[in-house]
């Protein structure tokens, strides 16, 4: 008798169940019990998923419109402006910028804010990264609200404080100094450091530091040459971020600066909007003014975006 090697059950006279290729394609196709089809589901996201993408791209190009509108605008005049907003100068106008930088006090403010923004952004780092390692790294009762302590201090606005610091800031006579605002921009800006440190600290490894424990490296020379390096992205988050804040700062500069030869960028600003209104209308000036205010920052954050991103993405992990 010949074998059958297609079907082995056949030879001891077993039949062998055949299944039916209709019934298993309409098995695969059938919806899981209780739930969508994938395909169903796909169909209805995609609809959302258009309209987010179109929200968008509607939100990116209405910012590169006015931005493209900052930029044409400081390069004409006040006739042109109005007369032609969208049109594109014959002519660069490089007096708005001129005026704008040396006779409106731009050069001045800018050192100012340069010097304030690097200068308290450094020192902030420094007092927040061995507060936030420890709190990253102690496993006691006091770790949570610590943290918490730090965290609420995000929620404390800038409004309730003026009064309280001008208080103390008249005492030790630091109104009107450049020296009493950076210590206020340190110290208002320590929690959000902290707190955003803490949590990029907590997804360092501990097996590295326990190595260099073993190493016989001390807890300051662990953190010093071993976790700051590793923690280079998030420290470089912090410190873009912290610039970017303290440059565009306006209230508390308005509130504890009075002299012209120490305004802020942004002080300088607004102190050129409104002598406007006594020398006559020069919106090209100001659009010029405007972009001196603008621009350094764009730049910088065009220049280090992969970082900032790679830093509060790790950040978050934990």
């Amino acid at each position: 008798m010949p074998l059958n090697f297609e079907n082995p059950g056949a030879q001891a006279g077993v039949l062998q169940p055949r299944s039916d290729p209709a019934v298993v394609r309409e098995g695969h196709d059938r919806p899981p019990s209780g739930g969508k089809s994938p395909l169903v589901s796909k169909a209805g996201a995609d609809p959302l998923r258009a309209l987010g993408r179109v929200l968008v791209w509607a939100f990116v190009t209405f910012n590169l419109l006015v931005f493209a509108f900052l930029i044409l605008s400081s390069f004409k005049t006040t006739t042109d402006i109005f007369s032609a907003p969208w049109g594109i100068p014959s002519s660069l106008h490089l007096a708005n910028w001129e005026n704008a930088w040396n006779e409106s006090g731009f050069a001045r403010a800018t050192l100012n804010t340069a010097g304030l923004a690097l200068g308290a952004s450094v020192c902030t780092l420094a007092v927040s990264a061995p507060a936030a390692y420890v709190l990253s790294r102690i496993r006691t009762r006091s770790a949570g609200p610590l943290s918490v302590f730090f965290a609420l201090g995000l929620g404390i606005p800038a409004q309730v404080t003026v009064i309280p610091l001008f208080e103390m800031m008249s005492r030790v006579d630091l109104v009107n100094s450049l020296l009493g605002l950076f210590i206020i921009y340190t110290a208002t800006h320590v929690p959000f450091t902290v707190f955003l440190l803490t949590g990029f600290m907590r997804t360092l490894p501990r097996e590295i530091e326990e190595a260099a424990a073993i190493d016989g490296a001390s807890p300051f020379r662990s953190f010093w040459q071993v976790m700051l390096p590793l923690a280079r992205s998030g420290l470089i988050t912090v410190l873009i971020l912290n610039i970017i804040s303290m440059w565009n700062e306006t209230l508390l500069g308005i509130v504890f600066l009075q002299a012209v030869d120490k305004y802020t960028v942004s002080l300088a600003l607004l102190n050129f909007l409104s002598s406007m209104q006594f020398s006559g209308a020069d919106y090209g000036g100001l659009f010029a003014g405007v972009c001196i205010l603008v621009l350094p920052m764009l730049a910088l954050y065009l220049w280090l975006w992969r970082r900032i991103i790679e830093g509060i993405t790790l950040g978050a992990g934990k």
